[in-house]
């Protein structure tokens, strides 16, 4: 029988990612690259081991091959153990037979089993896709001192920002008074993390109702979380003011990576007490030709850099070769930038490779339009030809033949 658990953690980690386009063909938004070295589920398993919680459910859907591989068995995260540990959680089929997970609410209800073997007092509900270092143990004593049913982490955005999230209006003591699920015209800028405390006695009796509501889209900020406001239970907003990201669009993930590189981001990812752990490969070291030239970049091991790089971040065993330049790019494992080639503005997945005096992206102050401007998305494994040009914006999962322009 497994050890009781004061509070353990549920991850969702089942999203498509649809917005990241062709970066999630064929992987869980969680498992996509970030920062040179580490994936997205990182940040959120890291700050549950720093935070002392040592059992993690990871609830699993889309594309899981790559994330599960990946997590294995929680060695990085310190998470391989006897007494919880990590463990996958798959929609699987039951008595009544197979089940996708409906909502985030649904995912939890079907997995309520698992939750109850640990016979935590307190529940952490928690989301895979994105970047930002949080102690759940702070946010947990806030819980237990305003002994609360539900605890939502807030963090202030910039008002022009606040139509994007789902709010909240607080009182002075914290409580939550009302939510607005993104309204256009915002009365407040107190946005919700995706960042929740339950006690596991309430949560369990509403997610069994919200189930038996055929009205439902199982979902805990359309659904649950409101329902419990509406029923009167106490529910507390829990203040955060460190740097946070939701990397669920092209511009977000490309800006995220690249705030690792400005020194006015509050994001310190060499901060030893607040370690961010995550399944690096083992290679060979990094090589800087005497022809290179590096600015203000991240480069990873295993990479071979001939030509010149300024403000990007390249993933483990990236070759740039002699005469390219990669500027304000990310570039994630195994890709290849042949010689002549510029890059620019852009984001390119595991394995691509970019032909000779290729034309990749734009620099935005050269647009024409900058309506018409936007980071350029280069799918894993496509082959883009010599001297092919693919301009701003664009995506692409096809190859694309040398001399063409997409």
């Amino acid at each position: 029988m497994p050890k009781k658990n004061e509070c353990i953690a549920m991850l969702l980690a089942g999203g498509q990612g649809s917005r990241l386009g062709v970066l999630t063909n064929n992987i869980a938004k969680p498992a996509v690259p970030y920062g040179g070295k580490y994936r997205i589920i990182d940040f959120p398993l890291s700050n549950c081991v720093n935070s002392g919680i040592y059992t993690v459910g990871i609830l699993t859907q889309y594309q899981p091959l790559e994330l599960n591989d990946y997590i294995g068995n929680g060695h990085p995260w310190d998470l391989d153990r006897a007494q919880g540990g990590v463990h996958i959680l798959s929609p699987y089929q039951q008595i009544k037979g197979t089940q996708w997970y409906k909502g985030t609410a649904n995912a939890i209800y079907q997995n309520i089993n698992f939750i109850e073997r640990y016979s935590p007092e307190y529940v952490a509900i928690l989301s895979g896709d994105h970047i930002y270092k949080m102690d759940y143990s702070k946010m947990l004593q806030y819980h237990k001192d305003k002994d609360a049913a539900c605890t939502i982490a807030m963090l202030e955005v910039p008002w022009e920002e606040a139509s994007r999230f789902g709010l909240m209006f607080v009182d002075e003591d914290g409580a939550i008074t009302d939510f607005e699920e993104k309204p256009k015209n915002p009365r407040s800028n107190k946005a919700s993390m995706g960042v929740y405390m339950f006690t596991w006695e309430k949560l369990r009796r509403y997610l069994i109702e919200d189930e038996k509501r055929e009205d439902s889209s199982n979902d805990f900020g359309k659904d649950v979380i409101p329902y419990m406001h509406k029923a009167g239970e106490k529910m507390y907003a829990f203040p955060f003011s460190g740097y946070w990201k939701d990397v669920g669009t092209i511009d977000s993930l490309w800006e995220a990576n690249l705030d690792l590189l400005n020194p006015k981001a509050n994001i310190d990812l060499s901060d030893s007490s607040w370690k961010i752990y995550g399944r690096s490969p083992v290679t060979s070291p990094q090589y800087v030709s005497n022809d290179a030239v590096l600015q203000n970049s991240i480069v990873a091991e295993g990479c071979t850099i001939e030509g010149s790089i300024e403000y990007s971040i390249l993933f483990s065993n990236v070759n740039v070769e002699k005469g390219a330049v990669v500027e304000y790019s990310i570039v994630m494992p195994g890709t290849t930038i042949k010689s002549g080639a510029v890059v620019q503005y852009a984001i390119f997945a595991e394995n691509a490779v970019i032909g000779r005096d290729a034309l990749i992206g734009e620099n935005p102050q050269k647009t024409g339009d900058i309506k018409e401007w936007g980071v350029t998305v280069v799918g894993n494994g496509v082959k883009v030809g010599d001297k092919a040009r693919v301009k701003a914006k664009s995506m692409i999962s096809d190859d694309v033949k040398e001399g063409d322009a997409v």
